[in-house]
């Protein structure tokens, strides 16, 4: 799946947690069926607390959001479509990957990944790509998103716009 396409990337530092809401609910205001965040990143760094947020903003109605880490996949209906919440980091073989449904999701859900350098070559060319990581210091966290499709490069100026009205993120542009 993955194609040879300039990379995109923009850099910004999470003061704590509120930081990490305020960017996936903004970015959850955006989101279409079809696309696919992958989240990369060392144990602690940020990526659960991520999807958890995101999803809770297109759930209509509150409920509890588990971590996928033993059922490999929770799905959700939102009015922005299924969303399906992935954390591949038990994954042993890629061809798990099929068989878990996750291909077709990506052409149909919202999907969030965990560890998807699990999906190998399956990683879809679309998807928009955060890595989070944890400084020396341990005071926050840094963020990069990194994109090639097209798509991303219309959504994110407006969800980074959509966190600078409401100040959440003291480095945004």
């Amino acid at each position: 799946m993955r194609k040879n396409m300039s990379p995109h990337s923009i850099g910004k530092t999470l003061y704590g947690p509120d930081d990490t809401s305020a960017i996936a609910v903004s970015l959850a205001g955006h989101l279409l069926s079809g696309d696919t965040v992958l989240l990369s990143g060392p144990v602690g760094a940020g990526k659960s607390h991520f999807a958890r947020s995101l999803i809770a903003a297109l759930l209509e109605s509150p409920e509890d959001i588990p971590s996928p880490t033993y059922t490999l996949v929770q799905t959700y209906e939102s009015s922005a479509g299924e969303i399906w919440h992935a954390d591949l980091y038990r994954l042993t073989d890629s061809a798990e990957i099929g068989e878990l449904g996750l291909l077709e999701a990506f052409d149909q859900a919202i999907c969030l990944v965990e560890w998807p350098e699990r999906l190998e070559n399956l990683t879809p060319d679309r998807a928009l790509n955060l890595g989070f990581f944890i400084p020396e210091s341990y005071d926050r966290r840094e963020l990069t998103l990194t994109w090639s499709a097209p798509r991303w490069s219309q959504i994110l100026p407006e969800a980074l716009d959509d966190i600078n009205a409401r100040g959440a993120d003291r480095d945004l542009p």
